[in-house]
């Protein structure tokens, strides 16, 4: 099992960093900071639930992200930052 300063991580975010390290892969869609901090680490190309939703309003899949973000608040553990939720807002002009 991957650990960070010997706080094991959940055995699926070891298994998705040691499945991208294996296959290669472009990026790791991952959002635990423990998983995120390890898979840098190994230099794994990270992206998160927030960077799937950017570029999904940038392609103009979506018509908005404020109300997917405060959904997934509300109704999971997603955990966000004040300061990252306003940036991301701004970044793509909500």
């Amino acid at each position: 099992m991957i650990a960070l300063q010997q706080e094991p991580l959940d055995p699926g975010e070891a298994e998705a960093i040691a499945l991208a390290r294996e296959l290669n892969a472009d990026r790791l869609l991952i959002d635990e900071r423990k998983g995120r901090a390890v898979a840098s680490r190994l230099g794994i190309k990270l992206t998160g639930v927030l960077g799937i939703l950017i570029v999904a309003k940038r392609r103009e899949l979506i018509t908005e992200i404020k109300p997917l973000i405060d959904e997934l608040i509300d109704i999971s553990r997603f955990r966000v930052g004040d300061e990252l939720y306003a940036r991301v807002l701004q970044d793509v002009g909500e």
